[in-house]
């Protein structure tokens, strides 16, 4: 084509001599081209397909553009022919791969042009979720993880919901509601109230049905403190806790730091319900009878210090002299570190998680609250949600607090919770080989036949809630195994998540999960170490 205008020109050169031109005037022609009038750069956010429009002019031609793609990346992407519109053919994912080029080719008749276009993937961030797939494609064996949950699903085991996840994959959930032998022991129990039958209240159940945390929720209010003292609203964890609970400001309380209080370290006594109120306990036992009051803030804040060198029988049982510094386990050393992150942020709890936590991993969470004025978030216990989603905490501590780019939990402190075995070294509850600091527990051993003890100590971390609600983290494996026993949240006295205990559940709030906090007079053979050892033993 050009040898062809080229000799137009000089024919026409040729005809303005012949008739007396000089051959010095200029002559304008403009040759047909192709003019990309689109960029060659375009950028998308990850799990989006539509990049955008390729676009382009003809000058001096009156042939229909046409659109296509080449080059490596050329295959991910579709062009429609005529519009140019551009389309990934999947949606792309920035951590698999965030940037793509390729060639742009416009044609019009005999006329063509290219253009390199770089089309780069922007992160969003992402909630965790899971490819749900074999345990084969993991290395473990389908037959044996059915039968590790046969065992824990038996009539008598009240679990309501189990899950395995391993290497980012979803590979064995089961769920169920009461089997008959479980009903018949609701159906006797004097606890229940004949208002509402059995099925009613704890029947079916299956993947969207609510668990609870019980004392699971105190490693969400770690981490959460974690956050806090990352965005500056605290110092650090060895902050004085007084700082922040000012009526400890004036007395020997000043001493007690924000990470004594994670350790259940604070030295201050444990209160009890003693003859018509919260007092010292004057009996072993824990500290959950703060439940009884609709206020159950103010009781942990007023404790006074234990006095080292007595004998208390809240503490080992009343069988050793205590010291300051000795771990007990407690309800109320929580329920301030709630109050220390209010008090810094200025935000209640799951307000604080909500922003912090909750809606960056993708979780749908309720967190109780008491019955006082100011409707005080129990921090030490009570966050309902789903198994999936409970599991959603468990995989960002396996992820060592990073998802899609953001470090949500700050790394040192993960690295300190997985040092709580050198920090902690006691042996809790009788337990050898087992450790608590930072609201996180190592899961204490247990003695498999033919095997000894298992696991091995100090390797598998986890959340713990009474009735057996469990988040097991196995760092060596890459796996998180979860259960929760049976629940329904008893809402029956005002419909909404705010402590009241009375005599009837149609006049009350609580946590009525099974089989404990129903007051069934009855063993759960559940046992935690020996449910993973039964799933480990599904590795190929």
């Amino acid at each position: 084509m050009k040898n062809k205008i080229n000799l137009y020109l000089f024919l026409c050169s040729l005809f303005l001599n012949a008739c007396g031109g000089n051959g010095t005037d200029s002559i304008n022609i403009v040759m047909p081209d192709i003019l990309i009038t689109s960029p060659s750069s375009f950028i998308v956010s990850e799990n989006k397909t539509s990049i955008g429009i390729a676009s382009g002019t003809t000058i001096n031609s009156t042939d229909v553009l046409s659109y296509s793609l080449s080059g490596d990346d050329a295959n991910a992407i579709s062009i429609n022919p005529s519009s140019g519109a551009m389309i990934f053919k999947r949606a792309p994912d920035f951590e698999t791969k965030n940037s793509y080029q390729v060639k742009l080719n416009v044609e019009a008749g005999p006329l063509s042009k290219s253009q390199d276009v770089i089309i780069s993937i922007s992160n969003t961030q992402e909630p965790i979720s899971w490819e749900e797939a074999s345990p084969e494609s993991v290395g473990m064996d389908s037959g044996k993880l059915n039968d590790a949950f046969d065992k824990i699903f038996a009539d008598g085991y009240w679990t309501q919901a189990a899950l395995v996840i391993k290497d980012n994959k979803l590979i064995y959930e089961r769920y169920r509601g009461l089997k008959s032998g479980e009903e018949e022991v609701l159906q006797n129990s004097p606890t229940r109230d004949p208002a509402y039958t059995v099925q009613e209240r704890w029947g079916l159940r299956d993947k969207n049905s609510v668990v609870t945390s019980w004392s699971t929720a105190k490693s969400f209010t770690s981490v959460l403190i974690a956050i806090g003292v990352e965005q500056g609203f605290i110092s650090s964890i060895d902050q004085s806790a007084s700082d922040f609970i000012v009526e400890w400001a004036n007395d020997s309380r000043n001493q007690i730091t924000i990470r004594n209080l994670l350790d259940m370290q604070s030295g201050l006594h444990k209160v009890c319900w003693v003859n018509d109120g919260l007092a010292p306990c004057t009996r072993n036992g824990n500290d959950a009878d703060i439940m009884y009051v609709d206020n159950q803030l103010q009781p942990c804040i007023n404790r006074e210090m234990a006095i080292t060198g007595v004998t208390y029988p809240w503490h080992d049982s009343g069988t050793t002299i205590f010291e300051s510094g000795n771990y007990e386990y407690n309800n109320c050393d929580t329920m301030v570190l709630g109050e220390i992150l209010f008090r810094a942020t200025g935000k209640n709890i799951e307000t604080y998680a909500d922003i912090n936590l909750f809606s960056k991993i993708g979780m749908d969470a309720e967190w109780w609250q008491d019955n006082s004025e100011d409707g005080n978030y129990l921090s030490f216990c009570c966050i309902d949600a789903t198994i999936k989603d409970f599991a959603k905490f468990g995989q960002l501590m396996l992820n060592n607090g990073m998802l899609d780019g953001e470090q949500i939990i700050p790394l040192s402190y993960i690295d300190k919770i997985k040092d709580i075995p050198n920090n902690t070294p006691e042996n809790f509850f009788g337990f050898p080989n087992s450790s608590y600091g930072l609201q996180f527990w190592t899961l204490y051993q247990t003695q498999i036949p033919n095997v000894g003890d298992f696991p091995a100590a100090n390797t598998i971390y986890n959340t713990e809630g009474y009735d057996g609600q469990f988040i097991l983290i196995d760092y060596a494996n890459n796996m998180l195994v979860l259960r929760n026993s049976i629940y329904q949240p008893s809402i029956y006295a005002t419909g909404e998540r705010k402590w009241i205990l009375k005599d009837l559940a149609t006049t009350s709030n609580f946590i009525a999960s099974l089989p404990g906090y129903m007051g069934l007079n009855v063993t759960n053979p559940f046992n935690p170490a020996k449910f993973l050892y039964d799933v480990t033993q599904a590795i190929n």
